[in-house]
């Protein structure tokens, strides 16, 4: 029998915090719940979940806080997590999606909505651990480390194909210039922003062979997605 999954769910709303976790647990879901920041980066340490939830406004550090530090650490740098916000604005949505979150809920929201997008990103994050990634008709085989579009192998260098993986993994999601130069070059070390911009032009001209549609999609002021729009 497969285990469940377990969500964390961050929210200091003391009505809202239980209804979540309802309709989580009624859908067959694990639930830990916290009301603060702190708490949540204890449970993490202790079992990192299979998905996290975290509102925007929870007691220090913020979920938006909380986020950046998951995404710095090895072990929750591909954690999926969905940002929970009354904050509705497109760029509060640009800054969580910058922060590192894969999804973005403003409040008030359906439980159902939440449930279904927990699923996609679960589903998501369990096709990215396979052997191959797909998005339309671009395929990455990870463990051979080749591109290709339609039946034809793209012939790049090992850059364009370390800033492609992140996006092809996570369709839609806008990545800044930054968690792009974090992906490639690493932590710490210091690579001018114009050179992701640099990798990504040699990147589309690599991957948009001829008649195909260009993917790649630029996000004035916030960075980078893979889009099927």
């Amino acid at each position: 029998m497969e285990s469940k999954k377990k969500i964390l769910v961050v929210e200091d709303d003391i009505a809202l915090l239980p209804l979540i976790t309802y309709n989580l647990e009624k859908n067959g879901f694990d639930v830990q719940e916290a009301k603060n920041g702190e708490d949540a980066l204890l449970l993490v340490k202790e079992e990192v979940p299979s998905l996290a939830i975290l509102d925007w406004m929870i007691p220090a550090p913020s979920g938006l806080e909380v986020c950046k530090i998951l995404r710095r650490k090895k072990e929750t740098s591909q954690l999926p997590i969905i940002m929970l916000t009354a904050k509705g604005e497109e760029e509060d949505r640009v800054r969580g999606l910058n922060s590192g979150a894969d999804d973005y809920i403003s409040k008030p929201f359906s439980p159902n909505e939440l449930v279904a997008r927990i699923k996609a990103l679960l589903r998501r994050s369990s096709s990215s651990e396979s052997e191959t990634i797909e998005f339309k008709d671009i395929k990455m085989d990870v463990n051979e480390h080749k591109v290709y579009r339609g039946n034809q192998k793209i012939h790049w260098g090992p850059t364009e194909y370390k800033l492609l993986k992140p996006l092809i993994e996570n369709p839609g999601r806008v990545y800044s210039r930054e968690q792009l130069l974090d992906y490639v070059w690493g932590h710490g070390v210091y690579v001018e922003y114009r050179t992701v911009d640099t990798h990504i032009r040699r990147l589309r001209k690599a991957i948009n062979i001829a008649g195909s549609k260009n993917f790649i999609r630029t996000v004035r002021a916030a960075g980078y997605s893979i889009d099927s729009d």
